[in-house]
């Protein structure tokens, strides 16, 4: 109590009084309390306005030294964050009395911010958040502070408390307003973002607007490569046998995930996907393909989860992408797009299911043959390849000739199997058939005259038609129409 007077009498009274007369309270924290409750409904934050309670309130926060006056500054904060919340004549006042200097100046001081007051930093950044939802005049005035970088400390906090709302701010300043857009991605102001990145990795995200963020910068805007090589080991003492960093192939599990839930909705950058191919290229080349998958997406290994992510982005944009125009697709195959994943299905050890199958025809004829082949590095890779293919080939002639033409219908069809390491590979295998050989005479007459060496029986293959007829003379198996 004698703290909380002594606070008091160090406060001009033309300050004081408003809060007192509002709410007939005998303290000033408690007058604050009571004000913050008024401003939670919208008809309280419409009477304050009319009381200009705003002002008094900013002014409070000037006067209030930390971390003596730590408890009285969070709630002042508390209340004017209440009291912007939606209510434009207080968002007005923010702006006119200078809030965005007063805000932004308390939670980025260095005792704050060095004393890790997580709860005060961000209340101050709710309380910009709240500002910048008001329009373009607004954003443009906090936009000021973020590019004079006074908000990078903060970025540096690895706690989701203060990095969700400071992504809401950044957000709101760019979404609509492209020239925000490019300064936020400039050398100047990127590191903020990458800071941005590294927290989210480390700590994760309450809320979405790191993603929104990312989507808009990365994968509509050609801001991608830029962010991505920021990411890359920035301490030369760091020691690693990964080629990618935990905040590279987090960045692309986001970007993954915005992609395969939003993509109908959203514009997409062709430089984003020649950057994309561009990591799955590089990836493969550096992954170890010796041991045996333990789990699916994310792995736990940055080069093998950059290489997951990169295909997924890649299956999902043939999706979509559209057949009628030149997209996506058509500039990828000019790049050996098809070849490389065949190579990489031919590159693989059989499917589990064709392994047993062969291994029994081994022991039967009491022969010893090795198999030799890439495992999967994660649970789900060959089903990843073989849904890009079968994504590709549909609606797409180019695509289901160039399969053709180098044999890869043949492997297409060993893969409309179960396999314990790649769920849904049947259900792929046969959409991926399905699409090669629809309204392709050539394709259809491939697989009609086959002749698969060996005995792996093909059930799933009659919803498209087919049979597996078996000679008993030869035991050599054909594919047949069943019509």
């Amino acid at each position: 109590m004698d703290s909380a007077i002594s606070l008091e009498e160090s406060i001009p009274e033309s300050i004081l009084q408003p809060f007192f007369s509002a709410t007939n309270s005998s303290t000033l924290n408690k007058a604050l309390e009571n004000l913050i409750e008024l401003a939670r409904t919208k008809e309280g934050r419409s009477d304050l306005a009319s009381k200009n309670m705003l002002n008094p309130t900013l002014q409070l926060c000037k006067l209030l030294s930390y971390p003596s006056s730590g408890d009285t500054l969070l709630l002042a904060l508390k209340l004017i964050r209440n009291l912007c919340a939606g209510e434009l004549r207080n968002q007005n006042s923010f702006i006119e009395q200078n809030g965005v200097d007063i805000v932004s100046n308390i939670i980025s001081c260095k005792e704050i911010v060095n004393d890790s007051n997580h709860g005060l930093i961000r209340m101050g950044l709710q309380v910009v958040a709240n500002v910048s939802l008001a329009g373009e005049e607004h954003q443009l005035v906090i936009w000021n502070h973020i590019y004079t970088l006074k908000f990078l400390e903060i970025a540096k906090i690895r706690r989701k408390e203060t990095c969700d709302p400071l992504c809401m701010i950044i957000y709101a300043c760019v979404e609509e307003n492209h020239e925000l857009l490019d300064k936020l991605c400039s050398d100047r102001v990127l590191p903020l973002l990458v800071e941005i990145i590294r927290t989210a990795s480390e700590v994760g995200f309450g809320e979405d607007w790191v993603k929104l963020i990312l989507s808009r910068t990365c994968i509509e805007e050609s801001y991608f490569t830029p962010i991505f090589s920021n990411l890359q080991y920035h301490h030369p003492s760091i020691e690693t046998t990964n080629t990618f960093t935990q905040e590279q192939s987090f960045l692309l599990s986001i970007l993954s995930e915005m992609i395969n839930e939003q993509l109908e909705h959203i514009t997409l950058s062709k430089l984003f996907t020649l950057d994309i191919f561009k990591i799955l290229k590089t990836s493969l080349g550096v992954v170890d393909y010796a041991s045996r998958p333990k789990s699916g997406l994310p792995t736990g290994s940055n080069d093998i989860d950059a290489l997951g992510y990169s295909l997924c982005i890649l299956r999902d944009i043939c999706a979509f992408d559209p057949r009628n125009k030149e997209g996506h697709v058509d500039m990828l195959l000019s790049l050996g797009f098809i070849e490389t994943f065949l190579d990489l299905l031919r590159e693989l050890e059989p499917p589990s299911i064709i392994r047993k199958t062969m291994k029994h025809a081994e022991n039967e004829e009491t022969k010893t043959i090795k198999h030799s082949g890439k495992v999967c590095p994660y649970k789900g890779f060959r089903s990843d390849i073989v849904a890009v293919i079968g994504n590709c080939a549909y609606g797409r002639k180019r695509v289901q000739d160039e399969v053709r033409e180098k044999n890869g219908i043949l492997l297409m069809l060993q893969h409309c199997v179960t396999d314990d390491e790649n769920p849904f590979l049947r259900e792929w295998g046969i959409w991926g058939v399905r699409n090669l050989l629809e309204g392709n005479v050539e394709n259809q007459r491939v697989v009609s005259e086959l002749e698969i060496q060996g005995s792996v029986n093909l059930p799933e293959l009659s919803n498209l038609g087919l049979r597996v007829d078996v000679d008993q003379l030869t035991r050599r198996a054909k594919l047949v129409n069943m019509a």
